[in-house]
């Protein structure tokens, strides 16, 4: 979990260096980014996609946080789950690189799906464990 919280830090940063210096360059005044979307089509791609894939971190991996809380505090935690976590890890690290530069979707949404699927296999596993 600490890595994702670190890598996520990581493209908060990459997000406001490359959108500060565009918004300037664009002549966007700060005021005018009061409503999320008002002003992106005025911005180049690659900012967009550094600032879309800052969003998409904190959507599906809460999922991936609350597992791991739940598996922590009641008993799941084992090597098996730490592989699938460090997997799930993994595939948001490599989402996100591809995302923040050459931005293919095929290959990016193939790295989203295989993410999605040891997401779903931890709250599968875990729902069997408490469940079962």
């Amino acid at each position: 979990m600490l890595v994702l919280v670190a890598w996520t830090l990581v493209m908060w940063f990459w997000l406001y260096a490359t959108r500060l210096p565009a918004m300037k360059r664009a002549g966007i005044d700060p005021q005018d980014a009061a409503h999320p979307g008002t002003y992106g089509h005025r911005l180049p791609f690659h900012v967009r996609s550094v600032a879309d894939n800052y969003n998409h971190l904190h959507e599906q991996p809460t999922i991936f946080y609350a597992l791991m809380f739940f598996a922590a505090l009641t008993g799941g935690a084992d090597s098996f789950a730490l592989a699938l976590a460090w997997g799930y890890v993994g595939s948001r690290i490599v989402h996100s690189l591809i995302q923040a530069t050459i931005n293919r979707v095929v290959v990016r949404f193939s790295v989203f799906a295989v993410g999605s699927l040891l997401l779903v296999a931890m709250a599968v596993r875990e729902l069997a464990r408490v469940l079962g």
